[in-house]
């Protein structure tokens, strides 16, 4: 992800959804508009913790909890967010269906 490096969008389903904690929300084309554009830039994302796993099928739900910092427009942010993403399972490869974050709040 850092440097919006372009192996992030192979792991995207071509029919993901993105819900920010800003309320923004994203498919599989805004996103790509949006971060090869570097409309938003990534500087660093540190996992903080993992709180749930489940898997059905081809289908795999992950709960965490991330630190990610960067620049929006060329202003710096730094938050934590909590994440749910959905992961699919397709021709033995997993990507990225689903995602949803909300910010943590100090």
């Amino acid at each position: 992800m850092q440097n919006n490096d372009q192996r992030i969008i192979d792991v995207l389903c071509s029919d993901v959804s993105f819900g920010h904690s800003n309320g923004w929300t994203q498919n599989f084309e805004d996103f790509k508009k949006d971060f090869s554009s570097k409309k938003v830039i990534y500087k660093e994302i540190s996992q903080i913790e993992i709180s749930e796993i489940k898997k059905y099928k081809n289908f795999t739900s992950i709960r965490r909890k991330i630190q990610v910092s960067g620049l929006y427009k060329d202003q710096s942010f730094e938050m934590k967010l909590a994440l749910l993403e959905i992961w699919m399972k397709k021709n033995s490869v997993w990507k990225l269906w689903s995602r949803q974050s909300i910010e943590i709040k100090p």
